[in-house]
Protein backbone atom coordinates (compact mmCIF):
# COMPACT_ATOMS: atom_id res chain seq x y z
CA UNK A 1 0.00 0.00 0.00
CA UNK A 2 1.29 3.17 -0.93
CA UNK A 3 1.16 6.27 1.34
CA UNK A 4 2.84 7.11 5.12
CA UNK A 5 -0.04 5.70 6.80
CA UNK A 6 -1.64 2.69 8.19
CA UNK A 7 -2.08 0.09 5.61
CA UNK A 8 -4.58 -2.58 5.73
CA UNK A 9 -3.49 -6.48 6.33
CA UNK A 10 -3.72 -8.15 2.44
CA UNK A 11 -6.36 -10.44 4.19
CA UNK A 12 -8.71 -7.59 5.08
CA UNK A 13 -7.66 -5.71 1.58
CA UNK A 14 -8.69 -8.63 -0.75
CA UNK A 15 -11.78 -8.70 1.48
CA UNK A 16 -12.88 -5.41 0.59
CA UNK A 17 -12.19 -5.88 -3.06
CA UNK A 18 -14.16 -9.03 -3.22
CA UNK A 19 -17.10 -7.04 -1.54
CA UNK A 20 -18.57 -6.91 1.78
CA UNK A 21 -21.71 -5.77 3.29
CA UNK A 22 -21.03 -2.54 5.48
CA UNK A 23 -24.16 -1.66 7.70
CA UNK A 24 -24.39 2.04 8.60
CA UNK A 25 -24.26 1.80 12.49
CA UNK A 26 -26.94 3.50 14.19
CA UNK A 27 -26.94 5.20 17.74
CA UNK A 28 -29.15 3.26 20.47
CA UNK A 29 -30.43 5.90 22.84
CA UNK A 30 -32.95 5.56 26.07
CA UNK A 31 -35.82 7.68 26.35
CA UNK A 32 -33.56 10.88 28.33
CA UNK A 33 -31.58 10.86 24.89
CA UNK A 34 -28.45 8.94 26.78
CA UNK A 35 -26.81 6.31 25.14
CA UNK A 36 -28.14 3.02 25.58
CA UNK A 37 -24.62 1.02 25.86
CA UNK A 38 -26.18 -2.75 26.42
CA UNK A 39 -28.75 -1.88 22.91
CA UNK A 40 -25.76 -0.24 21.69
CA UNK A 41 -23.50 -3.39 22.12
CA UNK A 42 -26.50 -5.55 20.93
CA UNK A 43 -26.87 -3.84 17.92
CA UNK A 44 -22.88 -4.61 16.72
CA UNK A 45 -23.03 -8.13 18.07
CA UNK A 46 -26.36 -8.46 15.41
CA UNK A 47 -24.06 -6.95 12.60
CA UNK A 48 -21.39 -9.59 13.42
CA UNK A 49 -24.13 -12.82 14.07
CA UNK A 50 -25.30 -11.49 10.67
CA UNK A 51 -22.57 -12.48 8.55
CA UNK A 52 -21.60 -8.48 7.57
CA UNK A 53 -18.33 -7.82 6.59
CA UNK A 54 -17.18 -5.04 8.92
CA UNK A 55 -19.39 -1.87 10.28
CA UNK A 56 -19.17 2.14 9.79
CA UNK A 57 -19.20 3.93 12.92
CA UNK A 58 -19.77 7.60 12.98
CA UNK A 59 -21.25 8.62 10.07
CA UNK A 60 -24.55 9.73 9.04
CA UNK A 61 -26.58 6.83 10.76
CA UNK A 62 -24.57 7.24 13.99
CA UNK A 63 -25.65 11.02 14.25
CA UNK A 64 -23.44 13.59 13.16
CA UNK A 65 -24.30 14.93 17.25
CA UNK A 66 -22.05 12.76 19.00
CA UNK A 67 -18.83 15.42 17.74
CA UNK A 68 -20.79 17.64 20.04
CA UNK A 69 -19.18 18.76 23.08
CA UNK A 70 -22.12 18.40 25.25
CA UNK A 71 -22.71 14.62 24.34
CA UNK A 72 -19.20 13.71 23.67
CA UNK A 73 -20.27 10.19 22.32
CA UNK A 74 -17.62 10.30 19.51
CA UNK A 75 -15.32 8.24 20.97
CA UNK A 76 -17.37 5.77 23.84
CA UNK A 77 -19.61 4.92 20.45
CA UNK A 78 -16.73 3.91 18.72
CA UNK A 79 -14.65 2.49 21.42
CA UNK A 80 -17.98 0.33 22.01
CA UNK A 81 -18.23 -1.32 18.75
CA UNK A 82 -14.09 -2.39 18.68
CA UNK A 83 -14.72 -3.59 22.11
CA UNK A 84 -17.44 -5.99 20.49
CA UNK A 85 -15.82 -6.93 17.74
CA UNK A 86 -12.56 -8.08 19.26
CA UNK A 87 -14.79 -9.87 21.46
CA UNK A 88 -16.19 -11.43 18.98
CA UNK A 89 -12.89 -12.40 16.99
CA UNK A 90 -15.45 -13.14 14.12
CA UNK A 91 -13.55 -16.02 11.89
CA UNK A 92 -13.49 -13.61 8.67
CA UNK A 93 -11.69 -10.48 7.47
CA UNK A 94 -13.68 -7.75 9.84
CA UNK A 95 -13.57 -4.07 8.51
CA UNK A 96 -13.75 -1.40 11.23
CA UNK A 97 -14.28 1.75 9.45
CA UNK A 98 -14.98 5.19 11.56
CA UNK A 99 -16.69 8.18 10.04
CA UNK A 100 -14.55 11.14 9.40
CA UNK A 101 -15.42 14.79 8.91
CA UNK A 102 -15.24 18.17 9.41
CA UNK A 103 -12.24 20.39 8.15
CA UNK A 104 -8.52 18.68 7.84
CA UNK A 105 -7.61 19.23 11.93
CA UNK A 106 -10.95 17.83 13.15
CA UNK A 107 -10.45 14.89 10.73
CA UNK A 108 -7.24 14.19 11.44
CA UNK A 109 -7.80 14.11 14.99
CA UNK A 110 -10.74 11.90 14.82
CA UNK A 111 -8.80 9.39 12.72
CA UNK A 112 -5.84 9.56 15.47
CA UNK A 113 -8.74 8.33 17.91
CA UNK A 114 -10.36 5.73 15.28
CA UNK A 115 -6.59 4.21 15.25
CA UNK A 116 -6.22 4.20 18.77
CA UNK A 117 -9.35 2.46 18.71
CA UNK A 118 -7.74 -0.52 16.07
CA UNK A 119 -9.79 0.70 13.37
CA UNK A 120 -9.06 0.07 9.78
CA UNK A 121 -10.12 3.21 7.73
CA UNK A 122 -11.86 5.84 7.37
CA UNK A 123 -15.08 7.32 5.90
CA UNK A 124 -13.80 10.80 4.73
CA UNK A 125 -17.40 13.08 4.78
CA UNK A 126 -17.53 15.74 1.93
CA UNK A 127 -19.92 17.58 3.96
CA UNK A 128 -19.91 20.59 5.93
CA UNK A 129 -17.42 22.75 4.05
CA UNK A 130 -19.07 25.28 2.39
CA UNK A 131 -17.01 27.47 0.26
CA UNK A 132 -13.72 24.96 0.18
CA UNK A 133 -12.87 24.80 -3.66
CA UNK A 134 -12.10 21.18 -5.16
CA UNK A 135 -8.62 21.84 -4.67
CA UNK A 136 -8.73 22.90 -1.33
CA UNK A 137 -11.25 18.88 -0.37
CA UNK A 138 -8.32 17.54 -2.30
CA UNK A 139 -5.54 18.15 -0.18
CA UNK A 140 -7.11 17.62 2.95
CA UNK A 141 -8.21 13.95 1.68
CA UNK A 142 -4.52 14.11 0.85
CA UNK A 143 -3.90 15.14 4.49
CA UNK A 144 -5.98 12.62 6.33
CA UNK A 145 -4.76 9.65 4.18
CA UNK A 146 -1.57 10.21 5.26
CA UNK A 147 -2.41 8.81 8.69
CA UNK A 148 -5.30 6.30 7.81
CA UNK A 149 -6.67 4.20 5.05
CA UNK A 150 -9.81 6.33 3.22
CA UNK A 151 -12.99 5.33 1.92
CA UNK A 152 -14.23 8.25 -0.29
CA UNK A 153 -17.91 9.50 -0.38
CA UNK A 154 -20.04 11.15 -2.74
CA UNK A 155 -22.99 12.11 -0.97
CA UNK A 156 -26.25 13.59 -2.80
CA UNK A 157 -27.02 17.33 -1.72
CA UNK A 158 -30.17 16.55 0.28
CA UNK A 159 -27.83 14.49 2.26
CA UNK A 160 -25.63 17.34 3.16
CA UNK A 161 -23.16 16.66 0.46
CA UNK A 162 -22.45 18.65 -3.32
CA UNK A 163 -21.82 17.91 -6.44
CA UNK A 164 -18.42 17.09 -7.94
CA UNK A 165 -16.72 17.33 -11.06
CA UNK A 166 -15.04 14.36 -12.88
CA UNK A 167 -11.81 15.82 -12.71
CA UNK A 168 -12.36 15.81 -9.01
CA UNK A 169 -12.51 12.23 -8.75
CA UNK A 170 -9.78 11.77 -11.21
CA UNK A 171 -7.51 13.38 -9.12
CA UNK A 172 -8.72 11.91 -6.04
CA UNK A 173 -8.51 8.63 -7.00
CA UNK A 174 -5.30 9.25 -7.57
CA UNK A 175 -4.16 9.98 -3.79
CA UNK A 176 -2.11 6.88 -2.18
CA UNK A 177 -4.30 5.44 0.55
CA UNK A 178 -7.23 5.71 -1.05
CA UNK A 179 -8.57 2.02 -0.89
CA UNK A 180 -12.35 2.41 -1.87
CA UNK A 181 -15.09 4.90 -3.13
CA UNK A 182 -18.85 4.92 -1.58
CA UNK A 183 -20.53 6.06 -4.73
CA UNK A 184 -24.18 7.55 -3.01
CA UNK A 185 -25.01 10.77 -5.29
CA UNK A 186 -28.59 8.95 -5.74
CA UNK A 187 -27.89 10.18 -9.41
CA UNK A 188 -26.90 7.78 -12.29
CA UNK A 189 -25.11 10.46 -14.11
CA UNK A 190 -22.39 11.27 -11.01
CA UNK A 191 -22.47 7.61 -10.04
CA UNK A 192 -20.81 7.21 -13.93
CA UNK A 193 -18.24 9.82 -13.13
CA UNK A 194 -17.08 8.35 -10.14
CA UNK A 195 -16.41 4.84 -11.73
CA UNK A 196 -14.96 6.14 -14.95
CA UNK A 197 -12.67 8.53 -13.22
CA UNK A 198 -11.31 5.19 -11.20
CA UNK A 199 -11.04 3.26 -14.35
CA UNK A 200 -9.01 6.47 -15.75
CA UNK A 201 -6.94 6.71 -12.44
CA UNK A 202 -2.98 4.37 -12.36
CA UNK A 203 -4.88 3.12 -9.47
CA UNK A 204 -7.86 1.79 -10.58
CA UNK A 205 -7.17 -1.48 -9.51
CA UNK A 206 -6.28 -0.66 -5.73
CA UNK A 207 -9.67 1.44 -5.61
CA UNK A 208 -12.73 -0.63 -4.80
CA UNK A 209 -16.48 0.76 -5.92
CA UNK A 210 -19.24 0.44 -3.09
CA UNK A 211 -22.51 1.31 -3.50
CA UNK A 212 -24.25 3.81 -1.35
CA UNK A 213 -27.03 4.22 -3.63
CA UNK A 214 -29.92 3.24 -1.47
CA UNK A 215 -32.19 4.44 -4.28
CA UNK A 216 -30.55 1.59 -6.65
CA UNK A 217 -28.70 -1.50 -4.47
CA UNK A 218 -29.34 -4.37 -6.45
CA UNK A 219 -28.95 -2.92 -9.56
CA UNK A 220 -25.70 -1.29 -8.80
CA UNK A 221 -24.23 -4.50 -7.17
CA UNK A 222 -25.05 -6.43 -10.68
CA UNK A 223 -23.40 -3.66 -12.56
CA UNK A 224 -19.83 -3.58 -14.16
CA UNK A 225 -18.65 -0.15 -15.76
CA UNK A 226 -16.66 -0.50 -18.80
CA UNK A 227 -14.69 2.44 -20.66
CA UNK A 228 -12.05 2.42 -23.17
CA UNK A 229 -9.47 4.59 -21.70
CA UNK A 230 -6.62 5.04 -24.13
CA UNK A 231 -7.22 2.51 -26.24
CA UNK A 232 -7.80 -0.25 -23.45
CA UNK A 233 -11.38 -1.79 -22.39
CA UNK A 234 -11.56 -0.94 -18.67
CA UNK A 235 -13.71 -2.86 -16.65
CA UNK A 236 -14.87 -2.15 -12.52
CA UNK A 237 -17.56 -3.44 -10.97
CA UNK A 238 -19.16 -2.20 -8.22
CA UNK A 239 -18.69 -4.97 -5.28
CA UNK A 240 -20.47 -4.56 -1.86
CA UNK A 241 -22.41 -1.67 0.12
CA UNK A 242 -21.77 0.87 2.84
CA UNK A 243 -25.34 1.18 3.11
CA UNK A 244 -27.69 2.76 5.60
CA UNK A 245 -30.29 0.88 4.75
CA UNK A 246 -27.97 -2.24 5.54
CA UNK A 247 -28.29 -1.38 8.95
CA UNK A 248 -31.84 -2.99 9.16
CA UNK A 249 -32.62 -6.61 8.20
CA UNK A 250 -28.84 -7.44 8.03
CA UNK A 251 -28.73 -10.98 7.78
CA UNK A 252 -30.96 -10.81 3.89
CA UNK A 253 -28.76 -8.21 2.81
CA UNK A 254 -25.84 -11.14 3.68
CA UNK A 255 -27.84 -13.49 1.61
CA UNK A 256 -28.28 -11.37 -0.69
CA UNK A 257 -25.03 -9.95 -2.05
CA UNK A 258 -23.78 -13.61 -1.85
CA UNK A 259 -26.24 -14.39 -3.77
CA UNK A 260 -25.44 -11.65 -6.68
CA UNK A 261 -21.77 -12.87 -6.21
CA UNK A 262 -22.94 -16.02 -8.00
CA UNK A 263 -25.39 -14.40 -10.42
CA UNK A 264 -22.63 -12.17 -12.14
CA UNK A 265 -20.69 -15.15 -12.82
CA UNK A 266 -23.55 -16.25 -14.60
CA UNK A 267 -23.47 -15.52 -18.55
CA UNK A 268 -27.46 -15.12 -18.56
CA UNK A 269 -28.94 -12.93 -15.75
CA UNK A 270 -32.87 -13.19 -14.67
CA UNK A 271 -34.98 -10.32 -15.59
CA UNK A 272 -36.58 -11.20 -12.29
CA UNK A 273 -33.47 -9.52 -10.42
CA UNK A 274 -34.90 -6.05 -11.58
CA UNK A 275 -37.95 -6.79 -9.66
CA UNK A 276 -36.04 -7.55 -6.33
CA UNK A 277 -33.92 -3.92 -7.20
CA UNK A 278 -37.46 -2.10 -7.14
CA UNK A 279 -38.42 -4.38 -4.20
CA UNK A 280 -35.29 -3.11 -2.03
CA UNK A 281 -35.69 0.29 -3.27
CA UNK A 282 -39.46 0.18 -2.37
CA UNK A 283 -38.77 -0.92 0.99
CA UNK A 284 -35.64 1.63 1.37
CA UNK A 285 -38.36 4.71 0.66
CA UNK A 286 -40.30 3.81 3.42
CA UNK A 287 -37.38 3.60 5.61
CA UNK A 288 -35.42 6.55 4.65
CA UNK A 289 -38.76 8.59 4.17
CA UNK A 290 -37.97 9.58 0.62
CA UNK A 291 -41.51 11.40 -0.03
CA UNK A 292 -40.21 14.29 2.52
CA UNK A 293 -37.11 14.48 1.42
CA UNK A 294 -35.28 11.86 3.60
CA UNK A 295 -36.21 13.97 6.68
CA UNK A 296 -37.28 10.45 8.73
CA UNK A 297 -34.15 8.23 7.53
CA UNK A 298 -32.13 7.97 10.72
CA UNK A 299 -35.73 7.62 12.91
CA UNK A 300 -36.93 5.08 9.88
CA UNK A 301 -34.04 2.90 10.33
CA UNK A 302 -34.89 3.18 14.30
CA UNK A 303 -38.19 2.35 13.83
CA UNK A 304 -37.20 -1.02 12.07
CA UNK A 305 -34.82 -1.69 14.74
CA UNK A 306 -37.49 -1.14 17.45
CA UNK A 307 -40.11 -3.80 15.99
CA UNK A 308 -37.41 -5.88 16.05
CA UNK A 309 -36.48 -5.37 19.52
CA UNK A 310 -32.79 -4.02 18.98
CA UNK A 311 -33.60 -0.64 20.08
CA UNK A 312 -36.20 0.48 22.88
CA UNK A 313 -37.10 3.70 20.97
CA UNK A 314 -36.54 5.98 17.89
CA UNK A 315 -34.82 8.68 20.30
CA UNK A 316 -32.05 10.64 18.50
CA UNK A 317 -29.66 13.14 19.66
CA UNK A 318 -31.99 16.50 17.77
CA UNK A 319 -35.33 16.25 19.11
CA UNK A 320 -36.52 17.59 15.59
CA UNK A 321 -35.46 13.87 14.25
CA UNK A 322 -38.66 12.02 14.29
CA UNK A 323 -40.82 10.02 11.85
CA UNK A 324 -42.67 12.07 9.45
CA UNK A 325 -46.35 11.70 8.88
CA UNK A 326 -47.53 8.77 7.19
CA UNK A 327 -43.89 7.08 7.30
CA UNK A 328 -44.96 4.46 9.99
CA UNK A 329 -47.54 3.24 7.94
CA UNK A 330 -45.17 3.56 4.77
CA UNK A 331 -43.26 0.99 7.01
CA UNK A 332 -45.79 -1.21 7.67
CA UNK A 333 -46.51 -1.23 4.13
CA UNK A 334 -42.99 -2.57 3.42
CA UNK A 335 -42.94 -5.31 5.98
CA UNK A 336 -46.41 -6.70 4.76
CA UNK A 337 -45.25 -6.89 1.15
CA UNK A 338 -41.68 -7.84 1.29
CA UNK A 339 -41.18 -10.74 4.04
CA UNK A 340 -38.31 -12.18 2.41
CA UNK A 341 -36.50 -9.55 2.29
CA UNK A 342 -36.58 -9.08 6.42
CA UNK A 343 -34.75 -11.18 9.29
CA UNK A 344 -37.27 -10.59 11.96
CA UNK A 345 -36.92 -14.71 12.83
CA UNK A 346 -33.48 -14.65 12.81
CA UNK A 347 -33.41 -11.88 15.14
CA UNK A 348 -36.25 -12.96 17.58
CA UNK A 349 -34.11 -16.39 17.81
CA UNK A 350 -31.24 -14.21 19.13
CA UNK A 351 -32.13 -11.02 20.54
CA UNK A 352 -31.97 -12.18 23.69
CA UNK A 353 -28.67 -13.32 23.62
CA UNK A 354 -27.36 -10.00 22.18
CA UNK A 355 -29.02 -8.26 24.69
CA UNK A 356 -28.05 -10.10 27.73
CA UNK A 357 -23.99 -11.54 26.56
Amino acid sequence: MSGSGKALSPELLHAIHDGLVIPAHPLALDEHRKLDERRQRALTRYYLASGAGGIAVGVHSTQFEIREKKFGLFEPVLRIAAEEVRRAQPNRPFAKIAGLCGPTEQALSEAQIALGLGYDAGLLSMGGLDGWSEPEILRRTEKVAEAIPLIGFYLQPLGGGRIFSFDFWREFAEIPNVIAIKMAPFNRYQTIDVARAVCYSSRRDEIALYTGNDDNIVNDLLTTFRFHVNGETVEKPIVGGLLGHWAVWTQKAVELLAEIKRVRLSPDMAKEWLTRNIEVTDANAAFFDSAHQYAGAISGIHEVLRRQGLMKGIWCLNPQEKLSPGQAEEIDRVCRDYPHLQDDDFVRDHLQAWLDD
